[in-house]
């Protein structure tokens, strides 16, 4: 969670970054006040501190403390706002602003909602979350602001059923569901891609089709492979992936692309920790088009292990860690591979019948 959070800061298009750290441990803060002045700003090349606002809010501190930090963060916000930058607000976590509000209210002696949190939690979370946008300030047409606002939830236990976590899921039209056996194996961001979604999609359908036009069928059939794995994993671990029929050891070995060559990110590699949205599009893109290939090649009688053993396997594996400045003529060498190496298979095939 806080490593997604510091490659938010770094990398999101935004000129001021405000972090607040609501209730979090003192050695976690500690961390930020170190490494934060150790990024180097990608756009500027100078540290990342200095357009960076910290709320430092730990633990021991009075739960009043704790709840106008958050207030505290999201006011700095809109100054810069209005000033006409764009600013990111990082708030970790919302569920212990969520906790400090439930002892404020205890203290005052407030009839209790759902798990002893106030009747009002979802109107105070409603009313930050709606603090963020875009906006043309007061006093001059032309300087546009606006503010991001990312809140993480880490409710107890990981039970998304409680009272925060259903709120915000209310209010927020983007939710990412981090995952902690994703986590144990070592799969960075931690994202899960089935339980998180975007009702944003429509909006940003523009922006993505002017990087390339087919956007939309290529996520449609991404999400569709990664579905398709999910309900064949059930049948995986009672009989093991040898006793699938080829076309569904295709389906599984075309979302294991998707999933380690593109969704998998190193957030301290030199290149992958920040991919351009024409990359994006281009690496998914040939994936896509490999996995339709795969399919095709079995239709006509290819062995799945053969496709499995191909070179351009491993130079699609190797995609993401293509410098940024040259991904397009390397993009172009590994879709000529492709090319020669499926034709060549299935030249083997017609022969062999």
């Amino acid at each position: 969670k806080t490593v997604t959070l510091h490659q938010l800061a770094k990398w999101s298009d935004a000129q001021v970054v405000v972090y607040i750290g609501c209730g979090e441990r003192g050695n976690e803060m500690t961390d930020v006040l170190r490494e934060f002045p150790e990024l180097k700003d990608p756009r500027s090349g100078k540290p990342l501190m200095e357009r960076t606002v910290l709320i430092a809010n730990t633990s021991n501190m009075p739960v009043a403390a704790r709840d106008a930090s958050v207030y505290t963060g999201i006011t700095i916000a809109e100054y810069y706002r209005d000033m006409g930058y764009d600013t990111a607000l990082m708030a970790d976590s919302t569920s212990r602003w969520a906790e400090a509000m439930r002892e404020i209210s205890g203290r005052l002696e407030e009839m209790p909602g759902e798990e002893g949190y106030p009747a009002y939690l979802a109107s105070r979370l409603a009313e930050f979350y709606e603090r963020a946008g875009r906006v043309v300030a007061l006093g001059s047409k032309e300087r546009e602001g606006s503010i991001s606002v990312m809140g993480a939830v880490s409710p107890p236990g990981g039970d998304f059923s409680e009272p925060v976590a259903q709120n915000t899921l209310r209010i927020v039209k983007v939710f990412w569901a981090l995952d902690a056996d994703l986590a144990d194996r070592r799969h960075f961001p931690a994202i899960h891609w089935l339980r998180s979604y975007s009702l944003y999609v429509d909006d940003i359908r523009g922006f993505w089709e002017n990087i390339g036009k087919d956007w939309a069928k290529l996520r449609s059939k991404a999400l569709a492979l990664l579905q398709k794995e999910a309900d064949l994993q059930e049948i995986v671990k009672l009989v093991g992936p040898d006793a699938l029929p080829q076309h569904e050891r295709a389906i599984l070995e075309s979302a294991r692309m998707l999933r380690e060559s593109f969704l998998q990110q190193g957030a301290f590699h030199e290149v992958d920790t920040f991919c351009p949205e024409k990359k994006q599009y281009e690496m998914l893109r040939i994936i896509i088009d490999f996995s339709d290939r795969m399919m095709d090649a079995i239709k006509k009688g290819v062995h799945i292990e053969d496709i499995t053993k191909l070179k351009s396997m491993e130079a699609i594996a190797r995609m993401a860690t293509v410098p940024n400045d040259r991904f397009e003529e390397e993009f172009k060498k590994i879709e000529k591979g492709i090319e020669k190496e499926m034709s060549s298979l299935l030249r083997g095939v017609s022969n062999e019948s």
